[in-house]
C-alpha cells in the first residue's frame, strides 16, 4: 500500500473518530445510556473510577478489530491504518480528557495555551448540565472556534 494513502487513512479515521464520539456521546451516552454516564456528571465524585469508564473498552473495541484484521492480512489492506487511526484517537481522548480536562492524574495541571484553555472551558460549560438534557459541546478534541475567541479574549485583556 502506497504509504500516503496509509497515512492518509490514519488521519481520516483519526478525524472521523471526533464525529463518531460527539454522535455517541451526544445521542447514546445522553441517551439511552444515560444510566451509564451520569456519575460522569455528578458533582463532588469520590472515586477514581467511575461507571463511565466501560466505556472505554466498548470504543477500543473497533480498533484493536481493525488492527489485528490488519496485521493478519499484511500490511496492504487498509484494516491495520483504519485502527491505528482509531486507536490514536482513543489515546489523544484519554489524554486530553481525562489526563489535561478532568486531571484525573494528576500530572501537566499547569498547561496553559490557548487550546487547553479553551477545551477545558468547553467541557465545563458541558458539565454544568447536571441532567442528561439541555447539553451542549459534546466533542472531545476539537474545541469551537467559540470558545476559542472567548479564551483570545480574555488573553489579550489581562
Amino acid at each position: 500500500m502506497n504509504p500516503f494513502f496509509a497515512f492518509a487513512l490514519v488521519l481520516v479515521s483519526f478525524a472521523g473518530m471526533e464525529f463518531i464520539a460527539w454522535a455517541s456521546h451526544k445521542y447514546l451516552m445522553h441517551g439511552i445510556l444515560w444510566p451509564m454516564h451520569r456519575d460522569h456528571h455528578q458533582k463532588n465524585r469520590d472515586r477514581f473510577f467511575e461507571f463511565n469508564d466501560l466505556f472505554f473498552p466498548v470504543f477500543a473495541l473497533p480498533g484493536i478489530l481493525f488492527i489485528y484484521l490488519g496485521y493478519s492480512s499484511g500490511f496492504d489492506t487498509p484494516w491495520l491504518w483504519l485502527g491505528l487511526g482509531i486507536s490514536l484517537y482513543g489515546l489523544a481522548y484519554l489524554f486530553v480528557h481525562d489526563i489535561i480536562i478532568h486531571q484525573r492524574v494528576k500530572i501537566l495541571r499547569n498547561w496553559d495555551s490557548i487550546y487547553v484553555r479553551a477545551i477545558r472551558r468547553a467541557h465545563k460549560v458541558h458539565h454544568k448540565h447536571l441532567g442528561k438534557e439541555d447539553g451542549e459541546n459534546f466533542g472531545f478534541l476539537f474545541v469551537s472556534p467559540k470558545y476559542l475567541e472567548i479564551v483570545r479574549t480574555q488573553k489579550a485583556s489581562n
